[in-house]
């Protein structure tokens, strides 16, 4: 019996000392915030500073020179010189027309040069031998003067013959169907036996020169004033292009050209950018994303670490006599995905909790010593 009471007793006393140290816990726990003791929190005081960001426009690729290849003569295709995608050089071979028909307009052409030629010596030899009769007063002014214009007529006539000879050969130069630009072949349309013409409403093939690469894109009426301000310093503003699988280009080109006309129905105003492309990466018809760099000064940025967002609303929780304050910000997104500029809400000066913003609350206190404080400078 006296063991029983013991062991109770040993039970009534642990229990005791339990309850006594979880009071005392409660009272002494300056690191909760719940308690009333002002919790140490990374703090950030916000101050103006300047900042490089970059605007995104949605952009088409096009060569320096798109070139789309019509036939300038008729005739059946007889041979495809080049594959799809093929690389080519200005003046090489693309297609071969079928040649016999001019093969024989340019001999014909010669022949009729030939003849005209004859008739004009003829003619001239007429006019030689009525001249030196006219001198012995054989034959009359009027005789000579008759030779004389026939002369004329043989003359006028070899100009239509010469310049039919030029048609011909060009005619069968046109045969060869060749590339006016170094660059890249896009499909090929035509195959050996079609029959072609100037007309056809499809081109044979276009050729890209690709060496340099044209981005097309669209700004607003105040974007293109602010990048003409930009200007004012740089003639050519830069720019980087962020292709469609999410990758930065390796190389930087620059604005090439602004459009004087700005598009009544949407406001916006056409802008080109010019990229070098050695590697041969960018293709014409190709998109992208073209971001240009501006500088905003006097403006307050700060870690997207201190903000939460509750319905579509960005907030932070400001450090407001010595407790947290919630208060919503407006805020512009800044590329690294790390920052936000802040367009309203805060003002230089202002203390906020810097991380985990999202875990606090209002009302709770905080420890405003000089330890737990960063600047935004």
């Amino acid at each position: 019996m006296r063991r029983v009471k013991g062991w109770l007793q040993g039970v009534l006393l642990v229990i005791l000392g339990i309850g006594l140290a979880l009071s005392s816990g409660c009272k002494g726990g300056g690191g909760t915030a719940g308690g009333g003791v002002a919790a140490r929190y990374e703090l950030l005081q916000v101050e103006p500073s300047s900042k490089t960001l970059e605007s995104s426009f949605s952009a088409t690729l096009k060569g320096v020179q798109d070139v789309a290849i019509y036939p300038q003569i008729s005739g059946l295709i007889t041979r495809v010189a080049v594959e799809d995608g093929a690389r080519v050089a200005k003046g090489q071979t693309l297609f071969v027309l079928e040649q016999a028909p001019y093969r024989a307009a340019l001999e014909t052409a010669k022949a009729n040069v030939q003849s005209a030629e004859a008739a004009l010596a003829t003619a001239q030899m007429k006019v030689e031998s009525k001249e030196a009769l006219q001198k012995e007063g054989v034959v009359s002014d009027y005789d000579l003067q008759t030779t004389r214009n026939a002369l004329q007529v043989q003359q006028a006539a070899l100009a239509p013959a010469r310049a039919q000879l030029l048609i011909a050969r060009n005619n069968l130069n046109y045969t060869e169907v060749k590339s006016p630009v170094d660059g890249v072949i896009g499909m090929v349309a035509y195959r050996v036996g079609a029959l072609v013409s100037p007309q056809v409403q499809t081109p044979l093939v276009e050729v890209s020169d690709n060496a340099q690469m044209y981005a097309y894109f669209a700004m607003t009426e105040k974007q293109v004033l602010t990048l003409m301000r930009l200007g004012a310093e740089d003639a050519k503003p830069t720019a980087r292009l962020v292709l469609n699988d999410g990758t930065v280009y390796s190389h930087q080109g620059r604005i090439d050209a602004i459009s004087g006309i700005i598009d009544q129905k949407t406001g916006s105003v056409s802008v080109r950018a010019l990229f070098p492309n050695p590697e041969g990466l960018l293709r014409s018809g190709g998109a992208g994303m073209v971001r240009i760099p501006y500088q905003r000064d006097s403006c307050i940025v700060i870690p997207q670490s201190a903000t939460y967002e509750l319905q579509d609303k960005v907030f932070v929780f400001r450090v407001v006599d010595g407790v947290t304050k919630s208060t919503e910000v407006v805020v512009l997104p800044i590329s690294d995905g790390k920052e936000y500029i802040v367009e309203s809400g805060l003002k230089p000066g202002d203390v906020i909790i810097a991380q985990g913003a999202g875990l606090l609350r209002d009302g709770l206190p905080v420890d405003t010593s000089p330890a737990s404080q960063n600047t935004g400078e």
